[in-house]
Formats: C-alpha cells, structure tokens, sequence
C-alpha cells in the first residue's frame, strides 16, 4: 500500500481524497515510511513535523478545516514539504543558519498559511542552502543534500530538498522560493518540475524587501499538472504583501487541461545567448535536439535571443541590494557565523553607490525592451534548464563550465538570471540525461503574468517526452564525472 500511495501523482492522490478512498493519515503514513527509507541516502528533508501533521489532517477529516473546499488549488489533506527559509508555526526553522539553529515560529509564513487554509498538511522542512545563497544545498546546521539520480552529486540550490524529497517519492508536492533559478536549477538537477511564479502571484508576506520582484515563492512537482494544482493553491491576493494581485478566473489545472487546444504557433529557443553564456556542450546539444519534438505538433522553433549585455553584472548589483536589507545587521553582528558568499554579497551591496545602482536598473530596463521583441514575434522563450550539469555535491559552486572558470558562486547562474530580472514566469522541465546519466531539463519563459502560458507550453513538452513517468525513484550512488 505503501509503494502504491507515494508512486501517485498529487492530482491522483487529491482525486482519491476528495472521493473518500483514501485519508490523510494514510498518505502521511506512506510518506513516513518512505522518508525512512531514503533519507539517510539524500539528507533531504531534515525536520519532520509529523504528529502535528496528524492532526492537521484528523481537523480535515472532522470537517474543522475546510474552508477552501471545492475551490481551485484545494488539496485534500495531501501532505506538503516546505522549505526551511519559511516558516512554520511551533516547528523549527533555521533557514540553514546556525544563527537561527535553534528558532521555532509562533506564526507560520503567510503562504504556508494559505497552503493549509486550502487542505495542504506540512509533514517535513525540506533543506536549503544557508538564507538560500547557493547552487548547492548544504549547510551548518544539516549537512549535504544528495542527488538521487547519482549520490556523489549535488541536487542544485536553493530548493534542492524540495526537489530530492520529490524525486525519491518523500512528498507528492514541494513548496520553494526562487531569486536566482532557486526553483528551476534543482528540477533541471533531479528530473523534476519547478516554476518560478511572476512576481505577486504567490505572497511573499514576511520578507522585508517586500516592493522587490527578485525573490519569489512557488511550486515544486513531479509532473506539470500537479505543479498547476499546486500554483492554484499558492495564487492570489494577500493583505500580507502589496505586490500579491487576485488569482485568475480560470485555474492553471484548467489552463494546462487545454494545453493542445491552445498550443502556440511559434516558439523561441536559444541554447547560450549567441555564445554569450558559458554552456556546456553535451546540455547544448541535448536541450536543442529536445527542442525539435514540438514540431511534431506543428509548432515552429526559430533560434534567437535578446542581447544580454552587460546584464550579468547588473544582476549582481541588484542582487546585493537584496542581501544589504536581510544581512547587513546580521553582517555587523554575526559576521563569524556566516558563509563567506552571504558576507562577499553583503559588503559588495554595501559599497554599490547610485549611480551604480541606476545604472543596473537602467541595464535591466534595457533588457526587458529586449525581451519584449522576442515576445512580439513567439510565445514563448525557451533555454537550458542549467548550464552545466549536476557537479561535485562537496563544491559549493561548479569550477568551470566549457573551459571558462566562474569567478564567483553566482558564476553560471544568468541563464536562469534572465527570467528574474524580467519578471518572466519560468518552468523547469526535464528533457533527457546526459552520457553519465545525469538528468538536463528545459527552462519555458513567458512574458510577466503569462504563467499559464508557461505551464502549457512545458505540459505539452511534458507530453512528448514521457519523463515524468520515471520517478519517483530510489537513491543510486555513483562516481563524480570527470569536468570536460
């Protein structure tokens, strides 16, 4: 019953709670054994809160609460991960700081109070990077996370528990958040489907830099009609955050139900900018043959690409600013107890002067201009998931991709960047497997607030390639491949 239940997609698994076939505690059950099954493989999902779990889901089934019963995005009493940035009421947070080691809210964020409003039961705290700086989830407090699809490799960042717990069948459905492809670099490492929402499609409630679009909350899943179910669950306005908007009057579950009624006609792809991204070579070749299954459907793939410029560093001028409001009082207090990536972007935000930052915003303006051409004449822009492969799990951050050595952390990261700084909706999907075996996956980029155009167009790759049909999977241990 066990192996049945976790092998369920979340919108089967939903469907047979609604129908009374199946309970709560049952899914809780199936989701506990098999956390004890893979998690000292993975390291994925580090706190559990499973009698509180309980009874959540016992109040669900007395009927207590049901308030968003029959509503789009109501889950039934499906069990969720959420990601240890946010937090959880009476359960412990640490955001993967040794800071906050100890901490355990008294309120839970607003969207995980939204996600159990409309039926979701939080069982587990899935890891991340500490305050969610990096490509690789490991931290002080928990230790590494490992890729399933090969143990000796590193499951992406910042959501990278939130893509193993799914990958391996821990959870049916995954909450994350996303700056810099937190949500779309794991997916594209584990075979799994991540969507960075639009800004102010998901609350982002508590966060301080609450008028910033950098930083975005949303869904994570094995297939993209579950991540639609779980974007309907996350949509809408919130009195918490002033960017939030109301959901749409037809659901993305319905929007990707009629995702071959409403295919596009015309489809952007590029693989590295024109050369102006490090990329390596085997991801190129795959992402663009992969791309060649949407003629099947009659749809064209014309190649072209926005310029870029010199949008790189502006992302990272702008993305200091970011940690300058959420670190710099932690920097000039507990400076030692932080990774050396947080206190190189904190003092670099810190030294930024206007000018420097009215150039990135100009740089970002110009960019968006560029966008918009691609978009008059496609749908939508598609590119690699990553830019390089799942590397080492003991670096914090890839060598080099193609010969070229990254000068930072931040080094390989543009190519999800891009979609950030345009305030673009983007989805990971997968789309094959490299020499060694490790998972690629396409990144589906919609013009801002076109999430539904997004997700249709990633359904319908989904579609053709059969990919989500693989998991969940067991834990395989394996060798790091040599870097090329």
């Amino acid at each position: 019953m066990t192996d049945e239940l976790i092998r369920l997609t979340a919108t089967e698994a939903v469907a047979r709670l609604r129908a009374r076939e199946i309970t709560p505690l049952d899914l809780i059950d199936a989701a506990a054994a098999r956390i004890a099954q893979v998690e000292p493989a993975v390291n994925a999902l580090p706190t559990l809160c499973l009698d509180r779990a309980r009874d959540h889901a016992k109040a669900l089934m007395r009927g207590e609460r049901r308030e968003a019963e029959g509503e789009p995005g109501w889950l039934a009493g499906l069990p969720v991960a959420i990601k240890d940035l946010t937090e959880v009421a009476g359960v412990r947070t640490t955001f993967g700081s040794p800071i906050f080691a100890d901490h355990v809210p008294d309120r839970s964020h607003p969207v995980v109070e939204r996600i159990e409003r409309r039926g979701g039961v939080v069982i587990a705290k899935s890891n991340t990077p500490e305050f969610g700086a990096g490509g690789s989830t490991f931290n002080e407090v928990f230790g590494r996370t490992r890729n399933p699809w090969n143990t000796s490799l590193t499951c992406g960042g910042s959501t990278g528990g939130g893509a193993v717990a799914l990958a391996t069948g821990e959870v049916w459905l995954a909450h994350g958040s996303d700056h810099g492809g937190s949500l779309r670099r794991p997916a594209t490492y584990c075979s799994v489907v991540g969507l960075r929402p639009s800004p102010g499609r998901v609350t982002r409630g508590a966060q301080e830099d609450l008028w910033s679009p950098l930083s975005v909350q949303g869904p994570m899943a094995r297939n993209i009609a579950d991540l639609a179910l779980f974007l309907d669950t996350m949509a809408g306005w919130d009195i918490d955050d002033p960017m939030t908007y109301d959901a749409p009057g037809r659901s993305y579950a319905d929007a990707v139900a009629a995702a071959e009624a409403e295919k596009p006609l015309r489809i952007a792809f590029t693989a590295d900018f024109g050369g102006a991204l490090p990329m390596d070579r085997e991801m190129r070749e795959i992402c663009a043959r992969e791309m060649r299954r949407f003629e099947a459907l009659g749809i064209a793939v014309e190649e072209m690409h926005p310029d870029l410029g010199a949008l790189n560093e502006a992302f990272l001028v702008l993305r200091s600013q970011h940690f300058v409001v959420d670190r710099e009082e932690l920097l000039a207090t507990k400076r030692h107890l932080l990774k050396p990536d947080i206190v190189w972007q904190t003092e670099r935000g810190l030294a930024e002067t206007p000018s420097r930052l009215a150039w990135a915003e100009h740089e970002r303006a110009r960019f968006f201009r560029a966008m918009r051409e691609i978009f008059a004449r496609c749908d939508v822009l598609v590119t690699p998931g990553a830019s390089t492969p799942a590397f080492d799990v003991m670096l914090r951050a890839p060598e080099r991709i193609a010969g070229q050595v990254l000068e930072n952390y931040m080094g390989g990261s543009l190519i999800n960047a891009f979609a950030t700084l345009a305030s673009c909706p983007a989805v990971a999907v997968p789309c094959g497997f490299d020499r060694y075996g490790r998972p690629v996956g396409l990144q589906v980029v919609a013009p801002p607030r076109q999430d539904a155009r997004a997700l249709q167009v990633a359904a319908l790759f989904e579609r053709l390639s059969g990919l989500d049909r693989r998991l969940p999977i067991d834990p395989r241990p394996g060798e790091v491949p040599p870097y090329e």
